[in-house]
């Protein structure tokens, strides 16, 4: 009687001889266009990310660890391969205006594409292989999100860090040639690294802007043991003391979900860019209160009250602590605010990177109104399948107007275009670089997939 090898009964296994075997012909052009875009909005924030104070104290404290020449997006420094992710991930995932691929609640792009990219560049690969290996960590990382069902963030761990390591890791063995055995391995030695507490939402700390990057360097550091022989527990996912069973103990989870449809149903493609820089938990507030102003003239002197519903799981992080979202301290709190972001809206029709400086929050018209928000469960939210939003304004002169954003924008059924990433992209690169850095980098991006070498790649996309 023979004994079957866990990479055909567990789930860990499928994943792996999914990614063992994929090759770029294997993925559909429709798929390989949109990974383009992606990567074009996620480098573009990267290059918009240096407007602020963040990526440099990120860039000094990785320097005093280690030195390097792996190019960094963005920035003239050059770094260690896995400080380099860990940076990269950081200035695409600083702003929070980094895609997510909406059921898995995961910024897919701000680990895998880090990952990726060093473990590209260390191997000599082309960007053939750098963007298969993108799309394949993508791929991981939304399922392994699907699988934790919406429950992570109601239990405190951010699942951009839990997922994306496990999207790393696949993505950076795929780079280093590991078999289906040692892809199994690569994911059994990252779960035992995968992290992110949402502690921050208490005090607005930076740590979230860590996870991703955390989470690329995690993923390298495990598809490297793995490649030299180390093992890993192949039921990470579902095993008695696995993600799942640990993570969300006593919660519906979906291990299932890691290996349905692969190869034949692409999560890239499901994955929402974002046309705010604010949690995707409140974009269909936005979306609903701007329309309300726009459609009414509506004046903040016009409104009485605004009567917020959110499902409660969503409702932890942009809620609460209550004086934290009703006055942000900084612009990290605004942008996890629902109150804030609502009352900013309604009073300035508009939300984007201005409604987060220091001017803005300290508008007293602004926080005046964010007074006059109140929020309460929504029974009809569709989370985590979307991230819906219900407002109801009440008036002066007694009318309610109400608005349901039932699937936010940027969802895969109401998808930002490509051509609406591209004006992203311009608009984020606009903030800090000239226009011939600008070309520079766009070509390079919707050029992924030729037989160029990788390093050339991150050299295209790297700041003078």
């Amino acid at each position: 009687m023979s004994i079957e090898s866990p990479a055909r009964t567990m789930m860990s296994g499928r994943i792996a001889e999914f990614g063992a075997a994929l090759e770029y012909g294997d993925i559909p052009a429709e798929v390989l266009e949109r990974a383009r875009h992606l990567v074009l909005d996620a480098v573009g924030l990267a290059f918009a990310s240096t407007a602020y104070g963040f990526p440099a104290v990120a860039r000094d404290a990785l320097s005093a660890l280690s030195a390097g020449d792996h190019p960094v997006l963005a920035m003239p420094d050059r770094l260690d391969p896995r400080d380099a992710a860990v940076l990269n991930g950081v200035l695409i995932h600083g702003m929070d205006f980094d895609d997510t691929h909406i059921p898995a609640v995961t910024h897919v792009t701000a680990a895998a594409l880090p990952a990726a990219l060093s473990a590209a560049t260390t191997a000599g690969a082309t960007t053939r292989d750098l963007l298969t290996a993108y799309v394949l960590g993508v791929e991981v990382s939304a399922r392994v999100g699907l699988g934790g069902a919406g429950g992570f963030h109601d239990v405190g761990f951010h699942p951009t860090a839990v997922a994306g390591a496990f999207g790393a890791a696949v993505a950076a063995g795929k780079l280093a040639g590991l078999d289906a055995d040692r892809l199994v391995a690569a994911q059994g030695i990252v779960g035992s690294m995968s992290a992110g507490l949402l502690e921050f939402l208490e005090d607005g700390s930076w740590t979230k802007r860590q996870h991703p990057g955390w989470a690329a360097m995690c993923g390298i550091t495990a598809a490297s043991f793995a490649r030299f022989g180390w093992s890993g527990p192949p039921a990470v996912y579902e095993g008695r003391f696995g993600l799942f069973n640990t993570h969300l103990a006593g919660r519906e989870t979906d291990p299932g979900a890691l290996g349905a449809g692969l190869g034949t149903q692409w999560e890239l493609m499901r994955t929402a860019v974002k046309p705010y820089p604010i949690c995707h938990f409140i974009h269909a507030f936005a979306d609903a209160v701007l329309d309300l102003r726009a459609e009414h003239g509506l004046r903040p002197a016009d409104i009485a009250a605004v009567r917020c519903a959110i499902h409660p799981v969503p409702g932890k992080v942009v809620c609460e602590p209550a004086e934290a979202k009703w006055a942000p301290r900084d612009e990290y709190d605004a942008k996890f605010s629902l109150p804030y972001v609502v009352s900013a809206a309604l009073s300035r029709g508009r939300f984007g990177l201005a409604e987060l400086e220091d001017e803005a929050l300290h508008d007293t018209e602004i926080l005046d109104l964010a007074r006059r928000v109140s929020v309460s469960p929504d029974d009809e939210s569709a989370f985590p399948r979307a991230y819906s939003g219900y407002v109801e304004i009440e008036l002066t002169d007694g009318r309610v107007l109400t608005r349901r954003e039932q699937v936010n924008r940027g969802h895969d059924e109401r998808p930002l275009t490509n051509a609406e990433i591209a004006e992203k992209f311009a608009g984020s690169m606009a903030l800090v670089t000239d226009e011939a850095t600008t070309e520079r980098v766009r070509t390079a991006i919707l050029g992924l997939g030729d037989d160029a070498p990788a390093r050339d790649f991150a050299e295209a996309c790297r700041g003078v």
